[in-house]
């Protein structure tokens, strides 16, 4: 099979949580497990800091990853959901995985994937710990998929553990209160292993701290410790909390005297994440005048801070370009948006998409009034039609709707 092909068989054939959502999350490490047996256990032989969190934890990896980049390490990176390509899950030193690496990897173990029905999820962490181990990197960065407990990334013993933070999101599978989701979460904390937390509540704070009490592993909680904080690329207000955790994470991997990160490549790293980890969708502006910018912040923590950040723009007339799942939870999200906006409601081109008329009548509930679209590009090209110079164009709801935009 050629790379395309390679690629369909994994998302068509298995189950992805991406696209087919509950049915696509297993309850345990079994497979995995057994996976990374077969493959001679690469995550071993691999050096990682594992972060988890309900936002942030994309940024935080690719900041991290950017910090040790600068520092002169080759440094392994894996991340979801991609955008565009498959292979952008999977990178070292900003360069994603050849095309050839994985129709190899697939084809040499694809008897044993359907033998043992490995999920989506699962084959593409398998895969990314055995790269990172064959290409012998010095460090990886491993972003958890969905929770952290029973993620198929938790079979990593990592340098450092980090939880960015916590809201209600993904509910069905991770429970419906933050107490419970942070349980979930704290999951990745190990035995004697340091725990970084980006932020946290009254509600959340006592689970890390029993969770690692019990594994004594060291707490540090980057919005207290952290007090000056460096620029970024990334420009999101939300980064203010991701680049405390980072610079929490550094302090903490410099203490353990087996990394050397001076304070210019952490300033450096902070400056350059795009530029060395080609990050996308994280307040990207794709144009001005109109100022047009799109974002993948999606559940009620995300939104918040992305729409606070909108009212400090400056503009004549707001329009939005919407879109979502249909697992999300809609009166939690549409509370959060202006109603002094033009929007242009569309259906993502996933499977989970949510049908544009049930978005656009539980948006009028909240006074949130526009017209509906087949499609984003559609949408998009409306808004960039209706708006004038001084107007400002916002792209979001869903990861699925900013990687229909032309990004690059």
């Amino acid at each position: 099979m050629n790379y395309q092909e390679t690629t369909n068989w994994m998302f068509n054939q298995l189950p992805m949580y991406q696209l087919q959502g509950a049915s696509a999350y297993k309850e345990d490490l079994t497979n995995i497990k057994l996976l990374a047996k077969h493959l001679d256990n690469p995550q071993g032989r691999l050096k990682c800091i594992h972060v988890a969190g309900t936002n942030g934890k994309g940024s935080t990896s690719h900041m991290l990853a950017s910090v040790l980049q600068e520092a002169g390490y080759k440094v392994g990176l894996y991340t979801s959901p991609h955008l565009n390509d498959f292979r952008e899950r999977i990178k070292i030193n900003g360069e994603e995985i050849s095309e050839d690496f994985v129709c190899e990897f697939v084809a040499k173990h694809k008897d044993f994937f359907e033998a043992n029905d490995m999920s989506f999820f699962e084959m593409s962490v398998g895969l990314a710990f055995d790269y990172f181990a064959s290409e012998k990197t010095d460090i990886a960065i491993v972003e958890v998929g969905l929770g952290g407990r029973l993620d198929a990334t938790n079979i990593i013993t990592p340098l450092i553990s980090v939880i960015t933070n916590i809201d209600l999101d993904h509910t069905q599978f991770l429970g419906n209160t933050p107490a419970l989701i942070a349980g979930e979460k704290a999951g990745i904390i190990k035995p004697n292993i340091p725990v970084v937390i980006g932020e946290y509540t009254n509600e959340t704070q006592p689970v890390f701290l029993a969770k690692a009490e019990e594994n004594k592993a060291p707490i540090y909680f980057a919005s207290d410790l952290i007090s000056q904080v460096f620029p970024s690329d990334l420009i999101g207000d939300y980064q203010f909390h991701n680049k405390k955790t980072v610079q929490q994470t550094i302090t903490v991997l410099n203490s353990q005297n087996e990394f050397k990160v001076s304070d210019e490549n952490l300033k450096s790293g902070l400056s350059k994440v795009v530029k060395n980890t080609g990050l996308q969708g994280r307040w990207q502006q794709l144009g001005e005048n109109p100022k047009i910018i799109c974002d993948t912040a999606h559940n009620k923590h995300g939104l918040a801070v992305v729409m606070n950040q909108i009212q400090k723009e400056t503009f004549e007339k707001l329009h939005i370009v919407l879109g979502v799942v249909n697992d999300k939870d809609l009166d939690s999200i549409l509370p959060l948006f202006p109603k002094n906006a033009q929007y242009y409601f569309c259906r993502p081109d996933s499977s989970r998409g949510l049908d544009t008329e049930i978005l656009k009548v539980a948006a009028k509930k909240y006074n949130l009034s526009g017209e509906k679209y087949d499609s984003v590009a559609e949408a998009f090209a409306a808004a960039k039609k209706n708006a004038t110079e001084n107007d400002f164009i916002y792209v979001g709801g869903s990861t699925f709707v900013v990687a229909e935009l032309p990004l690059h």
